[in-house]
């Protein structure tokens, strides 16, 4: 959160075994505060990955606090995910926050299934639904790539909803 050129960032040497931390100070010189962020990411424990992270930024009309928390974890062939990042504005009430999941699926060496799902929460305004479900198939250097994505409510309108729908089919080859 409010990175630029004048960002000091460090990577704090590992504390315990599968703990990574980092922090940022981004000066802004405008009589404003400064940014600031922290972040943790967690991953001592086979197949597990779990990460946290919180900052504020301090933009001219954007200024807030944002949280972010991803989890994952492996456990033979599924793989299960979640996320959560929320933003609050400073001074309004316009609070935004996003939170989904994924689940995949490895079939075999070649094919492979994943669902995900996300939805997003505006105040004053009808959540936007998001998700997609996709396969791929891999046969020596080719690669089949099939999905289908669908969006409800993008706008957040209570009236005129904006919806979409995407059908894909791809194939790639390895040289």
């Amino acid at each position: 959160v409010g990175g630029g050129d004048n960002s000091m960032m460090y990577t704090l040497p590992a504390m315990v075994d599968g703990l990574a931390m980092n922090v940022s100070y981004t000066p802004t010189g405008s009589g404003t505060d400064s940014a600031t962020s922290f972040a943790g990411t967690y991953t001592g424990v086979e197949g597990l990955s779990v990460s946290y992270g919180v900052g504020d930024d301090t933009t001219v009309g954007n200024a807030g606090e944002g949280t972010a928390f991803k989890a994952s974890y492996a456990i033979g062939a599924v793989t299960v995910g979640y996320s959560n990042y929320e933003f609050d504005t400073t001074g309004t009430s316009s609070d935004d926050e996003t939170t989904g999941y994924k689940l995949s699926y490895t079939v075999s060496d070649e094919l492979s299934l994943t669902y995900g799902s996300e939805t997003v929460e505006r105040p004053g305004k009808e959540d936007g639904e998001y998700s997609s479900l996709s396969a791929s198939y891999t046969s020596g250097g080719m690669t089949i790539t099939a999905a289908m994505k669908d969006a409800e409510n993008m706008n957040g309108s209570t009236t005129a909803t904006q919806d979409r729908e995407l059908w894909s089919l791809g194939l790639s080859f390895a040289f």
